[in-house]
Parts: structure tokens; C-alpha cells; sequence
């Protein structure tokens, strides 16, 4: 080496040449990380999470996993493939959780093992003993299709996917009960505050309802459901603020085992319900919204209906 050039131990460094990219971690979902994302449950839906059912309905005590009766496996299958291939047919991709455990019949409710938000996937943790660890299998998955996971519910939280029913991008409604606890509910708030929903609608779910879905839910950006009696007014008086249209649900029967308000919006007024809800089907047509039908009564005897067997990954509005 030249004696005149050579570097002296304390010459200057020259500075810091490594510059950050100025960029939000949204807009590199679908660049570095794979399509996701979530604010809506309207927006056209693009792609969803679901597990086929496998080995695990054809040897389980349903009462002991809380099914409201026995169940015929094959047809509960071939409904649950009638569900996916409606949603194939209108260009909406399905992936599948894999390698779920088979001893979990409650695994068919994915929605409750991933809630998906604007910046990726919160997996959740399940609050009854018979269906503690399903979550690792959609862990593994979203993995797979690389997506990324911002939180996974830890420490003593459970919370459940569908305590959350997303109205939009800065506000949504985030449900107390049996299916989550106080630890869970600050975690999931933490992070939704943490990328700009500033508008959080808490909601206590009543007992024996486990989830929003199943007594709320929205049609389109201006048409949302509930059946009145486990519904609070202040949820309820925030929607209406917002500019919604509440219906009631006319018929406890339809709600309550036809599963007719776990409905799924394929884009806004355009749903997805379990045949045989007439009333309430009547209702939602009378209010502009277009309905499709799919026989479900089989899968509904497992206390959970369309929304509950489907987690959003990507919507768009």
C-alpha cells in the first residue's frame, strides 16, 4: 500500500452512507410480505383463511366440544366445500389452514383464530380448553403464505377473532365476554390503537353468546343487522351516528339456530346467509341488499354459521 495513502486509525469515517426508506409497513403488504389486509367487513373480499374439516368429526362427544347436536360428518363437509366453492366462483382464492389437530372439531371456526387488521394478522388464543392450541396450525399457515403476524394474544389474554367486527378503517367494535378477557382486549386495543383506529366501540357480550357475529353484523356501508335483545343501545346509537341503517333481525329463531345474522359480505350489499332464514333474508332484499343462499344447517349444529368458518385475509375498498 502507498506509505501517503495509507488509513490513519482516527481519519473520519466519511459519515453515515445507510439511509432509511420512509415507508409505512401497509404499503409493503403485497410487495415484501403477501397480500393481506383488513378494515372492513364490506369491502370486496378478495382471499380468507378457512380449515376443512377433516378426521376430527368422526369420533367427538359434541357436547363435550359444546355442538348443539350430532352431526352427519360427510354432509357437514360438503357443506363447509359448498361454502368455499361459492366463494371460488366468485373469484374469491381460499386457502386452507394446514396440518390442524385432529382431535379439535371446533377448528372449523377459523375466524376465532385469526383476526386479520390493516398491517397483518393477530393470532389469537382461544378461550375454551377444547380448543386451546388450534391457533398454532393457523400460525404455521399464515407463516406459509407469508403473512405477517404483528401479535400473537400471550401471557394470561384469551380473546377470540370474532369479538371484533370491523366498520372501517380508523373504527371498530371490540366485544368483552366469555370468549375474552380483560388481558386479551388490552392487547388487541393496544394494537389497533397502535395503527390509527382511533374509534374503538366496546360492546359487552351478553352470557351465553359467544361472540358478535352471531347477534350482529353489517351488510354494506350503510346497512348493519343485529337481533335487538343482546345488542347494547350505545353500540347500536354509535352505528347509527356513523350513518348506518340498523335492522332487527324479525325472527329469534332464524338468529338463533338458522344463524341467519352470521351472514358474509362478498362486497358491500351484496351477502352470503344460511338458506331457510325467509324472514330475515325478506328484510335485508327489502333493504337493498342482493342475497345468496347456501344450505348450512348442518354445519350451524356446531353453534357457528358462514362467518364464524371464514377469516378475512385481504379485502379491498
Amino acid at each position: 500500500m502507498d506509505a501517503g495513502k495509507e488509513k490513519k486509525a482516527f481519519d473520519p469515517l466519511g459519515g453515515d452512507k445507510w439511509f432509511p426508506l420512509e415507508t409505512s409497513f401497509e404499503d409493503e403488504l403485497g410487495k415484501y410480505w403477501g397480500e393481506c389486509g383488513c378494515s372492513s367487513e364490506v369491502d370486496e373480499l378478495k382471499s380468507v383463511v378457512m380449515h376443512r374439516p377433516g378426521k376430527e368429526l368422526d369420533d367427538f362427544d359434541y357436547r363435550e366440544v359444546r355442538f348443539r347436536a350430532e352431526i352427519n360428518p360427510e354432509l357437514f363437509r360438503q357443506q363447509h366445500d359448498s361454502l368455499a366453492d361459492f366463494y371460488r366462483s366468485h373469484g374469491i382464492c381460499v386457502h386452507y389452514i394446514e396440518g390442524q389437530r385432529e382431535d379439535k372439531p371446533n377448528a372449523v371456526f377459523a375466524r376465532d383464530l385469526i383476526l386479520m387488521t390493516p398491517e397483518g394478522a393477530i393470532i389469537c388464543r382461544p378461550a375454551m380448553a377444547a380448543r386451546r392450541g388450534e391457533e398454532v396450525a393457523a400460525a404455521r399457515t399464515l407463516a406459509k403464505l407469508n403473512i405477517p403476524i404483528i401479535r400473537t394474544i400471550c401471557g394470561d389474554g384469551y380473546f377470540e377473532g370474532a369479538n371484533v367486527m370491523w366498520v372501517n378503517r380508523k373504527t371498530a367494535i371490540l366485544a368483552t365476554g366469555a370468549r375474552a378477557n380483560k388481558s386479551g382486549i388490552e392487547q388487541v386495543a393496544y394494537e389497533f390503537k397502535r395503527i390509527g383506529v382511533d374509534n374503538i366501540i366496546y360492546m359487552q357480550t351478553p352470557c351465553g353468546q359467544a361472540h358478535i357475529d352471531g347477534v350482529f353484523n353489517i351488510a354494506s356501508h350503510d346497512i348493519a343487522m343485529m337481533y335487538p335483545p343482546q345488542v347494547p343501545y350505545d353500540v347500536v346509537d354509535s352505528m347509527k351516528k356513523l350513518g348506518y341503517k340498523v335492522l332487527e333481525c324479525p325472527d329469534t329463531k332464524e338468529c338463533k339456530e338458522g344463524f341467519a345474522v352470521n351472514f358474509v359480505a362478498l362486497k358491500p350489499g351484496e351477502i352470503v346467509m344460511p338458506s331457510g332464514n325467509f324472514r330475515t333474508q325478506e328484510l335485508l332484499e327489502n333493504n337493498g341488499i342482493k342475497v345468496h343462499t347456501l344450505d348450512y344447517s348442518e354445519v350451524v349444529k356446531g353453534w357457528g354459521g358462514m362467518h364464524c368458518c371464514t377469516a378475512f385475509l385481504k379485502r379491498i375498498g
